[in-house]
C-alpha cells in the first residue's frame, strides 16, 4: 500500500543550538518555510518539532510552552519529505536559522528511511473540532485511520499539548497506535493523521512499547 505521496524518507539534519523554547514548532515551521519556499506548498511535507533530553538523574524536562529545551549535539532538525525533495533539502546546509530568537545551524544531511515497526506514535495529533474530549477524539482518530486502510488493534490517547500559532493555538494529543501490518505503518508514516503537518502534528515514529508509553503518559 503506497498511497498517492511516492517514497518518503526522513531528511535529518545535525543542529548546533543551545536552547529552543518548548512550544517551538510555529517558529521552526516559518524559519524552514523562510529557507526553503517550497516547502509550504509540498504535498506529504513535515517537520518533526526538536525534543531535549528525557527526564533523568533528578532533572525534569520542563513542559512550560514557554520555558526552554536545553538541547546537546545530538539534537536534530528532521523533516519528513518525498525522497526526490532530498536535493532541494540540502539548500538548508550551512544556513544558520532563527527560531524563536534562537540561532540554529543547520549542518551535516543524513536519509533516514520509514521504519517497518508496527507500533507507532505521534507526539500530536490535531482532529479537527475534536480536541477536547477523549473519546470523541479517538473516535475521529480511528475513522481518519480506517479511510486510508488501516485497522489498529490498539489505540491510546495521551496528554493534550497546547501549540501556539498567531492564527490560533491547537490542543495536540499524543496518539499511539498499535498492532498495524507493516505495511500498514509505513502507510500512516508516509500520510499522516490529522492537520497541520508542518507544525509537527500527526507525524508518526517508530514506539517499541505500549506498556512504556502508558506508564509515561500516567
Amino acid at each position: 500500500m503506497r498511497g498517492d505521496h511516492g517514497e518518503v524518507v526522513d531528511a535529518v539534519f545535525a543542529i548546533a543550538c543551545r536552547s529552543l523554547p518548548v512550544d517551538h514548532a510555529y517558529a521552526l515551521q516559518q524559519a524552514v518555510q523562510a529557507a526553503l519556499p517550497w516547502f509550504a506548498e509540498e504535498p506529504g511535507a513535515g517537520l518533526h518539532t526538536i525534543h531535549g533530553a528525557a527526564s533523568a538523574s533528578g532533572w525534569m524536562r520542563p513542559e512550560g510552552a514557554h520555558d526552554l529545551l536545553q538541547l546537546s549535539h545530538r539534537a536534530k532538525l528532521v523533516l519528513r519529505l518525498p525522497r526526490h525533495r532530498l536535493a532541494d533539502a540540502a539548500a538548508l546546509l550551512g544556513r544558520t536559522l532563527e527560531v524563536a530568537g534562537w540561532p540554529l545551524r543547520v549542518d551535516k544531511l543524513s536519509e533516514r528511511p520509514l521504519s517497518r515497526i508496527t507500533n507507532l506514535f505521534s507526539r500530536g495529533v490535531v482532529m479537527k473540532g475534536q480536541e477536547s474530549e477523549e473519546t470523541r477524539f479517538l473516535a475521529a482518530a480511528g475513522e481518519a485511520l480506517g479511510a486510508l486502510g488501516i485497522r489498529a488493534s490498539t489505540m491510546i490517547c495521551g496528554r493534550v499539548t497546547p501549540l501556539a500559532t498567531p492564527a490560533r493555538t491547537y490542543r495536540t494529543r499524543s496518539l499511539m497506535v498499535a498492532g498495524l501490518t507493516p505495511e500498514q505503518s509505513l502507510e500512516l508514516q508516509r500520510r499522516g493523521l490529522g492537520e497541520e503537518r508542518r507544525l509537527g502534528c500527526g507525524l508518526f515514529i517508530p514506539h517499541k512499547d505500549v506498556g512504556d508509553l502508558r506508564s509515561r503518559e500516567d
